[in-house]
């Protein structure tokens, strides 16, 4: 059984002001990928969905100006957003400090082979997630 030291976890490139590390997936032989991210204000992810994938963050640390489907509202830490398949979504941290927050997406490769992008583009490290 893999057991992964969080502190030893890999940073994928991903955008400026937004640090992205992978904690488990495919290294470790899983199907699924476990994150962590940081992200600075101002910092985020533009409009985008996963075709047919879901997607967990668990809020932390900070807070995050989301948007959800039609949906607006700010997500403050010990919160958990669960974000169903083909939902439109996107995210910038705002306030005085950084957005901590722990990630779960159910297949590896999601982001890079079922994601549509209608704003911005896929991150740099989109094929390592």
């Amino acid at each position: 059984m893999p057991v992964i030291a969080n502190a030893d976890a890999k940073e994928v490139p991903w955008r400026p002001g937004y640090r992205n590390f992978v904690l488990a997936g495919r290294e470790e032989g899983l199907a699924c990928v476990a994150g962590f991210s940081i992200i600075e204000p101002g910092a985020g992810a533009p409009l985008h969905a996963h075709d047919d994938v879901d997607e967990i963050f668990i809020v932390i640390e900070g807070t995050l100006d989301l948007r959800l489907g039609d949906e607006r509202r700010l997500v403050e830490a010990d919160s958990t957003i669960a974000i169903p398949a083909g939902v439109k979504h996107s995210f910038v941290a705002v306030g005085p400090r950084p957005v901590r927050m722990f990630t779960f997406m159910p297949r590896n490769r999601a982001i890079a082979e079922a994601t549509t992008y209608f704003e911005g583009t896929p991150p740099p490290g989109a094929e390592q997630h």
